[in-house]
């Protein structure tokens, strides 16, 4: 039958979405159809649009490996710990990623750095961003094997492609010579192109002792605040804790 060939020819172009439409209205009990030639096919071309857009969102979010499955919509903003609703509420327009600037999240461990971090980066991704999570001290790690093995060129063109990049616990330790000059080749190749992504424990004032040499510092420092909207929680009470004592 023709409709049976046009079906196969539709799953055969990929075009799954609009083939699945078509034979659901090929399943249905004949009647009378309230809907005209031109609207039914919107339909029908509306339901592939739909299902590519989701298949985009997933790839996209699955390369991205954030560490938390987080909404911007599910933000607790009950917590005292100094979030303000409107800056969060801004930044979840994603206009900072389409800006190419920076976002910087600053607070004691336990008050959801990394969860807010990944909530921005999922809302980036559901705005058509790409975006890839990492923790600066592994990432840094994996820099420095790329040193020996040939292979640092590469990690760096992975580095500088996604549009968002979050880099997680910066700060922990003391930055050595080599790591320093990695993150600032990782940070200068996006500046001003991609959009980054910080989590620290310390405030900003403390980077620089944190990361060193004072030239290199303040080079890494010039590219990241710069163009860097700035969330500093406050507070010393656990979220974590708080989730727990929730369930309970």
């Amino acid at each position: 039958m023709v409709n049976e060939e046009t079906y196969k020819q539709l799953v055969d172009m990929k075009l799954h979405g609009l083939a699945r439409a078509f034979k659901e209205y090929l399943d249905e009990p004949v009647r009378g159809d309230a809907l005209t030639y031109d609207e039914r096919f919107g339909m029908m071309v509306g339901r592939e649009w739909t299902e590519r857009q989701e298949r985009r969102l997933k790839n996209r979010l699955g390369k991205s490996r954030l560490r938390e499955l987080a909404c911007v919509e599910d933000i607790d903003y009950r917590h005292p710990r100094g979030l303000d609703r409107s800056v969060v509420q801004r930044l979840a327009t994603c206009q900072w990623a389409n800006d190419r600037e920076n976002v910087i999240v600053t607070g004691a461990t336990g008050l959801g750095k990394t969860w807010l971090a990944c909530a921005l980066a999922h809302k980036a991704c559901r705005e058509g961003y790409t975006a890839l999570y990492a923790r600066l001290s592994r990432l840094l790690e994996e820099l420095y094997v790329a040193h020996g093995a040939g292979t640092y060129p590469r990690a760096m063109e992975r580095l500088a492609r996604p549009d968002v990049l979050v880099l997680d616990d910066f700060g922990l330790a003391p930055l050595s010579d080599t790591e320093r000059r990695d993150l600032l080749e990782v940070i200068e190749d996006r500046q001003g192109r991609r959009s980054t992504i910080i989590t620290s424990q310390l405030e900003v004032k403390h980077w620089h002792e944190v990361i060193g040499e004072p030239t290199i510092a303040d080079a890494i420092l010039d590219r990241l605040v710069s163009s860097a909207h700035r969330i500093d929680l406050k507070g010393k009470t656990s979220m974590r804790g708080r989730k727990k004592a929730e369930k309970k």
